[in-house]
């Protein structure tokens, strides 16, 4: 019997239990297949931090999609294809990061603001925009730091909090609309740039 087989042979009787809410087959499950996921993602990232990186969200969501498991293929096939998607989600992460970080370092204050704006200093908005961040509540500081922050989409982000992506979109507009009122009161000049 390979691997592979024992492997599945031995998870599932433990899939049963684990979808209908049994915390410690949870754990002897996730005990049972962290090898094996680390493995695959490491054969997909050739990185062991990315692997361990790959291998904890994984994990993670396991435990909240487990449930959509219906058996139709071996549970190693499932899990194989949760973990090909968890490394492309990280791969596009840091794709998109890398880009968002490339236009920044590429684009100078001077594209960024107009000529009414000379008189304040970029990293002034930017420290303002960390205080008033801070202040958010925390689904909405949470939602602006992944998407204007970090770079996902709403979709994306809907995906990775489990929420729906209106609703997202809603707390990211608060989140917004709030550190732009902020910004305005303390700097009247710019009330004309972030009007809404």
């Amino acid at each position: 019997m390979s691997e592979i087989e024992h492997l599945n042979e031995h998870v599932q009787p433990l899939i049963p239990l684990v979808q209908s809410g049994d915390r410690g087959a949870f754990d002897r499950l996730a005990r049972a297949c962290r090898r094996h996921v680390y493995r695959w993602a490491l054969s997909k990232t050739a990185d062991m931090d990315d692997a361990d990186d790959v291998t904890q969200e994984v994990l993670m969501r396991l435990e909240r999609t487990v449930g959509t498991y219906r058996g139709e293929s071996r549970f190693t096939t499932w899990l194989y294809r949760l973990t090909g998607n968890v490394a492309i989600d990280l791969q596009r992460g840091r794709t998109r990061r890398a880009k968002l970080a490339e236009r920044e370092a590429a684009t100078s204050p001077d594209t960024i603001w107009t000529d009414r704006l000379s008189e304040i200093h970029t990293s002034d908005i930017a420290r303002m925009v960390k205080v008033f961040f801070q202040k958010l509540p925390d689904q909405q500081r949470e939602i602006f730091d992944l998407v204007d922050l970090q770079g996902f989409t709403p979709a994306e982000v809907g995906r990775m909090i489990d929420m729906k992506g209106t609703t997202v979109r809603a707390h990211l507009f608060k989140a917004r609309r709030a550190i732009r009122r902020r910004i305005i009161i303390e700097v009247p000049t710019l009330a004309e740039e972030f009007s809404e």
